[in-house]
């Protein structure tokens, strides 16, 4: 493709007197890992957030296939595209699994009638679900389970496949290994090349330097709003990135 699906240009954003981002600006092409990275505070989560329609920029522009791109909710970012993990998942414990992949995006019949007053088709939504479930080998002990019985890989799992269902260009993933153990991350980190795989770019922010090294085509390196740095991680160049992060001379 000759344009990346993501561009951000000269995004700003003020909260009050703090001003979150500066200038900032980068760019996701299809079928990468696109690593964010920076210290707390470095502005990560808020250009995630202008990405994800939760806050509109100030300034600056977002484009997707090189033409601008109106997300000013995260309604207008899913329908465009757009698909966010965030740490907290933001799953219904109640729920079973397909349930959460289709919780206000239920698929309904007959479509003449309002959305309202429309029958669900409940196993479409179970079978659909299924298959994304098999297609990322996510080992589930029932599928029909809620999701509160389930461990926190397999949680995770789930919140990353629900992405999968709907992401047609970009996936952000908010730190999803921070509060699991080494083989529940593998899965998760497995579950990422997959969806570079299949022609998404994937936005991962993350503190995990070798996950940075081991997964990331690029990365992007934020400190105290401005972007001040870009790399291709490699291990020779791994101090190097920590220096950009912290603001030491490397």
């Amino acid at each position: 493709m000759n344009a990346p699906v993501l561009t951000v240009r000269g995004a700003h954003k003020r909260f009050g007197a703090v001003h979150a981002l500066k200038g900032v600006g980068l760019e996701a092409w299809r079928g990468e890992v696109l690593a964010l990275l920076g210290d707390n505070g470095a502005g990560k989560s808020t250009l995630v957030r202008c990405i994800s329609g939760v806050h509109a920029l100030d300034e600056g522009e977002i484009l997707l296939d090189g033409e601008a791109a109106a997300i000013g909710t995260p309604s207008l970012a899913r329908q465009a595209g757009i698909e966010t993990v965030y740490q907290d998942l933001a799953l219904f414990d109640n729920l079973t699994p397909a349930q959460n992949f289709y919780c206000g995006r239920e698929l309904s019949w007959p479509a003449w009638l309002p959305r309202g007053m429309r029958f669900l088709s409940a196993k479409a939504m179970d079978r659909e679900a299924a298959a994304v479930i098999e297609r990322l080998k996510v080992n589930l002990p029932k599928f029909d389970a809620p999701v509160a019985l389930m461990s926190g890989g397999q949680r995770q799992a789930i919140a990353v496949a629900r992405a999968t269902v709907f992401a047609r260009k970009v996936v952000i993933l908010d730190e999803p290994t921070a509060a699991l153990g080494v083989r529940e991350s593998r899965k998760v980190l497995d579950l990422v090349r997959q969806l570079r795989d299949e022609g998404n770019a994937v936005i991962l922010i993350t503190h995990n330097m070798e996950q940075v090294i081991e997964l990331a085509d690029r990365a992007v390196v934020l400190r105290q709003g401005r972007k001040v740095g870009e790399l291709r991680p490699e291990r020779a160049n791994q101090q190097e990135l920590v220096s950009l992060i912290v603001g030491a001379e490397a």
